[in-house]
């Protein structure tokens, strides 16, 4: 036993004093050594108050530890913020060479910054540069404005996206998290779900959240000058056994130190969040004990080639068959081991199906089971529209049937 705590406190002792080395000068820490201490200690060790780790295609929760409690995220925050951006963007409602003229609002902000003067013009593109990379308040404020009018409407906004995707104990009271209110609060779980949200719906995030250091250009009244943007997630620098791809840092005298994470590897994807953390060293040991913990011991089973989907029958149809087409592709997260060999499928369709059916109608499902257990199932959608059979339809069959 004296072993086992030897070897985790070194483990330990690394990941709480790699974050300000450089890449090249730190060894890999083993993922599997890394899960065995973690099994050994009954799980994985984090030193922050709330965590959760989550696959990110399945929303599968690998580990938690006071998940549901609510605290003030800090700048983590601005995730939420990024995700409206995106909607804007994908509805068509901005795009990113859209100019932003920066007010005396957002100018005012204190925190993490970039400068903004009142009346500076950047770009969406440029501001999303300046949120995710140097988590800067001022642009964050600056594109609340440009897309709710100002940041009380846009802080709605995202209360109102926070309920549209389950985050029970999400408050937004601003767009940045540099509020000190303890009411402005969400927990682990709504913070791994509004990540899992943005990086699944829009993948471009990692184009931004995976730039290690960038320059701005500041056109003021003063005249011009470059300034330079360094990512706050000290992890990107890190040595490790998967790849690092974002996300958000966040810390306040209040929320202490917190960081949602993300990461690939072997074609899983998954979010490491902490919440209050003592330090910004435990911030990032923390998440690379858990990121480590998931990949030495989840496999995914992602079904690239499920079939050709068969037609539904259905009645009253002026055809007896309507075709399908699947909504998604099946994945399965295992934390056991399986052999995913074993796996079988089987096509249900709805016991009585009856035309009218509109395209995109529910008609049956992909079933996954293994040794007899359910794994999960993919819903089968009518690819066409199937129109119901009228009395001179019905006249025509039969005469066909007769051969007249």
């Amino acid at each position: 036993m004296k072993q086992i705590m030897s070897l985790f406190l070194s483990l330990l002792l690394f990941v709480t004093t790699a974050t300000n080395r450089a890449a090249a000068s730190m060894p890999e820490i083993p993922a599997e050594a890394a899960a065995a201490v973690a099994e050994a200690a009954g799980g994985p060790q984090v030193q922050a108050q709330a965590a959760i780790l989550m696959e990110a295609s399945t929303g599968t929760v690998i580990f938690e530890k006071n998940a549901d409690e609510a605290r003030n995220p800090a700048s983590v925050t601005k995730i939420m913020t990024l995700i409206l951006i995106f909607d804007a963007l994908k509805a068509g409602k901005i795009h990113l060479d859209d100019e932003v003229v920066t007010s005396a609002h957002a100018k005012s902000m204190g925190g993490s910054q970039v400068f903004l003067e009142e009346g500076e013009i950047q770009t969406v593109e440029t501001l999303i540069k300046c949120i995710v990379i140097a988590s800067g308040n001022d642009a964050s404020v600056a594109m609340a404005e440009y897309i709710g009018g100002d940041e009380a409407t846009f802080v709605q906004m995202m209360n109102e996206r926070a309920r549209g995707l389950g985050m029970e104990h999400a408050n937004f009271e601003d767009c940045c998290g540099l509020t000190d209110s303890t009411t402005h609060a969400m927990s682990a779980r709504d913070i791994a779900l509004m990540s899992r949200e943005l990086i699944t719906k829009y993948p471009e995030i990692f184009n931004y959240s995976t730039i290690w250091m960038e320059n701005i250009t500041h056109v003021t009244k003063q005249g011009t000058k470059e300034f330079g943007l360094s990512n706050t997630n000290k992890l990107l620098k890190m040595a490790t056994n998967f790849e690092v791809t974002g996300l958000k840092t966040g810390s306040t005298s209040l929320a202490k130190y917190c960081l949602s994470a993300t990461a690939r590897k072997d074609g899983i994807e998954l979010i490491a969040v902490i919440l209050a953390a003592p330090d910004y060293k435990a911030r990032f040991g923390d998440a690379v004990t858990l990121l480590n913990y998931g990949y030495a011991n989840c496999r995914m089973y992602r079904d690239e080639d499920p079939g050709t989907v068969p037609e539904a029958p259905i009645q009253n149809g002026v055809k007896d068959t309507v075709p399908g087409r699947l909504e998604g592709t099946f994945s399965y997260l295992s934390m056991q081991g399986e052999d995913f060999g074993g796996i079988e499928k089987e096509w249900v369709f709805e016991e009585t199906l009856k035309a009218p059916i509109n395209e995109g109608d529910i008609i049956g499902s992909l079933v996954y089971r293994l040794n007899g257990t359910e794994l999960g199932r993919v819903r089968i959608l009518a690819a066409e529209y199937a129109k119901q059979a009228t009395f001179f339809d019905a006249l025509r069959q039969a005469a066909g049937a007769l051969g007249v």
